[in-house]
């Protein structure tokens, strides 16, 4: 038996989508359910988009993030990149122990990414059918 997790999900911070089209794909999410431009990253092909206290993100099936995820969106293709929980605490080594103990290891050492609570740390994984999930922890605050 394992030992409960060092942290508690709190909610969904964000969820991030494959499109094919990101000018049709903002047009959709802001007119149909009301969602603002947060941030732009086309240096990546990513766009944050506000959805209530949380985050929807479009990536670009042919931008940097886009082209790693594979085929784009059709029948046989992904078009959700991530789920990302907000936890708390977000204590790193807790967390990779807790994760290893149940045999999953981190893609990477935690990362500064940006969220529905602005830019914090988080780590990915993936779970046992390759979907990946990133921990994220709260926003950097500074003064």
């Amino acid at each position: 038996m394992h030992n409960a997790p060092p942290f508690a999900v709190e909610r969904i911070d964000h969820v991030v989508f494959r499109v094919r089209d990101l000018d049709t794909s903002i047009a959709f999410f802001e007119a149909v359910l009301g969602c603002k431009v947060a941030r732009r990253r086309p240096d990546l092909g990513l766009v944050h988009l506000r959805a209530g206290a949380s985050m929807v993100d479009l990536v670009a099936i042919d931008g940097p993030l886009g082209r790693a995820g594979g085929a784009g969106p059709a029948t046989e293709g992904r078009n959700l990149d991530h789920l990302c929980l907000r936890v708390e605490p977000f204590d790193e080594r807790s967390i990779v122990r807790h994760l290893a103990a149940h045999g999953v290891t981190p893609r990477g050492p935690a990362s500064t990414n940006f969220g529905a609570e602005g830019d914090g740390l988080s780590l990915y994984f993936t779970d046992p059918d390759e979907n990946v999930i990133e921990l994220k922890g709260p926003a950097n605050l500074v003064g």
